[in-house]
C-alpha cells in the first residue's frame, strides 16, 4: 500500500504557519510515502515565490502543484526549469517554462505521477480541453499510481472528470474554492474523489483573505485587491489520506483531515 498526504491550497504566512505546525504531527503518526500539496496561493495568496518554494520543501512538501495563479510571482518562469517538483497547469494555451506532469519515486521506490490541470466553468484564463489533455496524457503514459489536482470553480465540472476517469487515474482532488466539501469517496472502478481538499491558512478569513476587503470587492468596488489576514489566532488545515493500492493502483480508501488551530500569541 502507498499512502499519500494532499494538502489543499497553503494560502499566506498563517498557511505556511499551520502547515508547519501539522505536517510533522501527521508525519510521526502515519509515515507517508509522499507528501503533495497545492501552493499556488503561498506568497501573500498569490503565487510561489522561490524563497516559500524552499520553505515548503524544508517543511517536508515533496511535490507542489499549482493553478489560475500560477504566474503571479515572475520568478516562477525562472526556477520552475530547475525546480523538478513544481508542477504548473497541464492544459495552458501558452508555452509556459516547467510541466503540467511529473512522475516522482516515493522513499519505498514506487512511482507515482502527479499532474495538474485548470478547468474551464467560471475561470479567466484561456485553457485548452481539460478532458482532451489528460485523455492524451493518460493513453501516452505508462501505467502507475496517478495523482490529479484539478484546479477548478465547478463541482460538476470536477465530478465529470472523475466518473469519465474512474479506474483510469487513481485520485481526482478538487481545489481552488478553499472550502472542503463532504463528499469524498473512492468511486466505483477505484478513483478516489473530492470535489476540493479545503485550505490551510485564516480559518476567520473569507477563503484565506481578509473579511472586510473581500466583502467590499464583492459588493462595492469589484477593483479592491485581496488582502490576506496575518494574525488570526485559528488557523485550519485541510488534506486528505490517499492509501493505493501499489499493484492496481486503484484507491482503496480516501479520509479527509479538517483540523482547527487556536494560537495564543
Amino acid at each position: 500500500m502507498v499512502k499519500i498526504l494532499f494538502i489543499g491550497d497553503i494560502v499566506g504566512r498563517l498557511g505556511r504557519a499551520t502547515l508547519a505546525y501539522f505536517v510533522p504531527k501527521l508525519m510521526k503518526e502515519h509515515n507517508f510515502d509522499l507528501i503533495i500539496a497545492n501552493g499556488e496561493n503561498t506568497t501573500h495568496g498569490r503565487g510561489l515565490s522561490k524563497k516559500h518554494y524552499n520553505e515548503l520543501l524544508q517543511l517536508g512538501i515533496d511535490v507542489i502543484t499549482l493553478g489560475n495563479h500560477f504566474d503571479d510571482r515572475p520568478e516562477l518562469q525562472e526556477y520552475i526549469i530547475e525546480a523538478n517538483n513544481v508542477i504548473r497547469p497541464l492544459n495552458l494555451i501558452e508555452n509556459y517554462p516547467g510541466e503540467g506532469t511529473i512522475v516522482v519515486t516515493t522513499k519505498k521506490g514506487d512511482k507515482v505521477r502527479v499532474t495538474n490541470i485548470l478547468g474551464q466553468a467560471f475561470m479567466k484564463e484561456v485553457i485548452t480541453s481539460p478532458y482532451a489533455n489528460l485523455k492524451l496524457l493518460i493513453v501516452d503514459s505508462e501505467p502507475m499510481i496517478h495523482i490529479v489536482d484539478y484546479h477548478a470553480e465547478a463541482t460538476a465540472e470536477k465530478m465529470t472528470i472523475a466518473w469519465e476517469f474512474d479506474g483510469q487515474v487513481s485520485a481526482v482532488l478538487g481545489t481552488h474554492t478553499h472550502v472542503q466539501t463532504r463528499d469524498a469517496r473512492v468511486l466505483p472502478n477505484g478513483t478516489a474523489y473530492i470535489s476540493d481538499v479545503g485550505m490551510t491558512g485564516a480559518y476567520n478569513g473569507i477563503i484565506g483573505a481578509d473579511r472586510d476587503v473581500v466583502i467590499k470587492k464583492v459588493w462595492f468596488d469589484n477593483k479592491t485587491p485581496f488582502t490576506y489576514r496575518a494574525k488570526d489566532k485559528e488557523r485550519q488545515f485541510s488534506a486528505v489520506i490517499l492509501e493505493i493500492n501499489k499493484k492496481t493502483f486503484k484507491t482503496e480508501k480516501i479520509t479527509p483531515l479538517y483540523y482547527l488551530w487556536r494560537v495564543d500569541e
